[in-house]
């Protein structure tokens, strides 16, 4: 007769993964617990407990509906925020496994980092910010916050969805500095789970808005010949294929661009534990800079890749004129909804008296896809005021 293992507990799981990770590693059960006390899983972590949350909440779903750079809905092969969010975690997760790091963590980070982004991309953004102006403004990084904290309704002894203040410091991206949570102390830097899904973040944008421009055809190969980071991992594909045929197989170029800048991170952030003789969670928190980073070399590059997609692709007349009357879309629907508030959503009105009608509609607003934006305002405003 077989005899099969015992089941394994959540402890047992945390124990194991420990003595796997670095002296600078999250630990799997975070390392300051929840605003709200909760009893632990049979099976999970904490960590993955949250990673679970994140997928499961409605925000999250709707990302699939949101634009990345192309308005949805525009081509079947573009990136969507949720196609975006989903190459944030994997590389997130490469990341933190060469740094012997808590992966869940990178990807529960990089899985609720885009939550807050309003229809319509970064133009959908600016044009909120615009709006809430002497309102508090509106930010995507806040916001994905405040969805988690606050606008979510999953649980009935909490708002939000509870999630340790791990994942929550990786999501705010405070410039000024955080505060730990049991001690109220400052400190300048985020855990490295958090610092590396920032960088991942940079390089999945980058590739993929890449390669969207490249198979709109608003991009050409040819221009990309004077951009030095296309030219490293062009060099790198042709040394595994000679003979490759750069304008069918892009892709695998691009591929190479992404290995080339996760490496770079990986050598370069370890440089900068070593140099700055780190022993613990505690000095990376409590460094003065951020020390998962790309080389000064690589860093140089991906501004110039940058640059070149912002002149061709972002302020292209087929982007930004999209985008333009999606913005409109947005302010109109705002004013309409600050004359008619009684058209906002169930959970916007019961916020209006606590937080406000300003922020009430724009939570509602940002809360909806390209296609519920253009839906609502084609019946509530109509399109012949765009």
């Amino acid at each position: 007769m077989t005899d099969y293992p015992s089941t394994r507990s959540a402890g047992d799981f945390a124990n194991e993964e420990s003595r796997q990770l670095a002296v600078w590693a999250v630990p799997p059960n975070g390392s300051s617990g929840r605003a709200h006390e909760e009893s632990r899983h049979t099976y999970r972590s904490e960590i993955q407990r949250d990673r679970a949350r994140i997928i499961h909440c409605t925000s999250f779903r709707r990302l699939d509906g949101k634009t990345q750079v192309f308005l949805n809905g525009t081509g079947d092969h573009y990136r969507t925020r949720l196609t975006h969010t989903i190459e944030v975690a994997s590389i997130s997760r490469t990341i933190a496994r060469a740094l012997w790091l808590n992966e869940d963590l990178a990807e529960a980070i990089a899985l609720a980092h885009d939550l807050g982004h309003p229809p319509c991309g970064h133009r959908g953004e600016e044009e909120l910010d615009f709006l809430l102006k002497g309102h508090g403004g509106f930010d995507h990084n806040a916001q994905s916050l405040r969805i988690v904290e606050v606008l979510e309704e999953k649980y009935p002894r909490f708002p939000g969805l509870n999630l340790t203040w791990d994942v929550r410091e990786g999501i705010q991206k405070h410039s000024g500095g955080y505060v730990f949570p049991t001690t109220g102390r400052h400190y300048p830097s985020p855990s490295l789970e958090a610092q590396i899904t920032d960088l991942a973040d940079e390089i999945a944008y980058s590739s993929h808005d890449l390669d969207d421009g490249l198979d709109a055809g608003l991009l050409s190969i040819a221009s990309l010949e004077n951009v030095p980071l296309w030219k490293h991992a062009k060099d790198s594909a042709r040394a595994e294929t000679p003979d490759l045929d750069v304008s069918r197989y892009r892709g695998f170029v691009i591929r190479c661009l992404v290995n080339h800048l996760v490496d770079d991170i990986v050598r370069q952030s370890l440089a900068n534990i070593s140099e700055s003789k780190i022993q613990n969670l505690d000095d990376i928190r409590n460094h003065p800079s951020r020390l998962a980073s790309f080389s000064k070399t690589t860093r140089q590059e991906l501004s110039n890749l940058r640059r070149h997609l912002f002149q061709n692709l972002y302020r292209s007349a087929e982007v930004a004129t999209a985008n333009d009357q999606a913005a409109q879309r947005i302010a109109g629907l705002y004013h309409h909804l600050l004359a008619h508030p009684q058209k906002l959503g169930r959970k916007a009105r019961q916020r209006i008296d606590r937080d406000g009608l300003p922020r009430a509609a724009a939570d509602y607003i940002s809360g909806m896809t390209d296609r519920y934006l253009a839906l609502q305002h084609k019946e509530w405003v109509g399109e012949d005021k765009l």
